[in-house]
C-alpha cells in the first residue's frame, strides 16, 4: 500500500489491519508519534489524515493508503508546528515528553487568538500524565498569538478538521 507520510509517498508492505501507529514507528521509523494507552484514549498517538485530527492507534494501515498523514516530525518543518514546538519550551508545555507530539498535533486546527476554553476543548482528548495542564495551555496560547509566530518561516499545516468529540 502506499501512504504519503509527511509529504513522501512510501510503499508499505504491512499487513492492512496493523495499526497506523506501528507502521509509522516500526515501518517509517517515525518514533515522534508515542503509544501511551492503545486505546484511543490518550492522545499521545494523535497524527493528521488529509488534514483530520486522529489517534493513529486506532486506524488500520489500509485506512490510510492514499491519503496523507502528517506525524510530528511532518509537522515540525511547518510555520504552525514550528511557533508550537518552540513554544512548547519556552513556557514549559514539554514535561516527559510522551504527550508532547499529540499536543502539538492536536492544537493544530485552532486559529490564531484561540481562547483558553477553545485550547482546553482542542486539548480534551489528549492526556497528560505530568499534570502540567497549565503549562501546555500557556504554550498553545503562546503559539498563537501573532507576535510569537512572527519571524517563523515556511508553509503552515494547512486546513486541519477535528475529528475526535471529546
Amino acid at each position: 500500500m502506499k501512504i504519503v507520510v509527511n509529504g513522501r509517498t512510501r510503499s508499505i508492505k504491512a499487513h492492512p489491519m496493523k495499526r497506523l501507529l506501528d507502521v509509522l514507528r516500526e515501518d517509517c521509523g517515525l518514533t515522534g508519534t508515542k503509544e501511551g494507552c492503545g486505546e484511543g484514549e490518550c492522545g499521545a498517538c494523535t497524527v493528521l489524515i488529509d488534514g483530520i485530527v486522529v489517534d493513529s492507534c486506532l486506524v488500520p494501515a489500509a485506512h490510510a493508503e492514499g491519503r496523507k498523514v502528517i506525524t510530528i516530525e511532518g509537522a515540525a518543518r511547518t510555520r504552525t508546528g514550528k511557533a508550537l514546538q518552540n513554544a512548547f519550551v519556552e513556557h514549559g508545555g514539554a514535561q516527559c515528553g510522551i504527550c508532547t507530539p499529540g499536543m502539538i498535533l492536536a492544537a493544530a486546527p485552532l486559529k490564531r487568538g484561540a481562547s483558553l476554553h477553545e485550547i482546553k476543548t482542542a486539548l480534551a482528548g489528549n492526556l497528560c500524565r505530568c499534570t502540567g495542564y497549565p503549562a501546555i495551555f500557556r504554550s498553545v496560547e503562546a503559539a498563537l498569538s501573532p507576535a510569537f509566530a512572527k519571524g517563523l518561516r515556511r508553509g503552515r499545516l494547512g486546513k486541519v478538521k477535528r475529528a475526535r468529540s471529546r
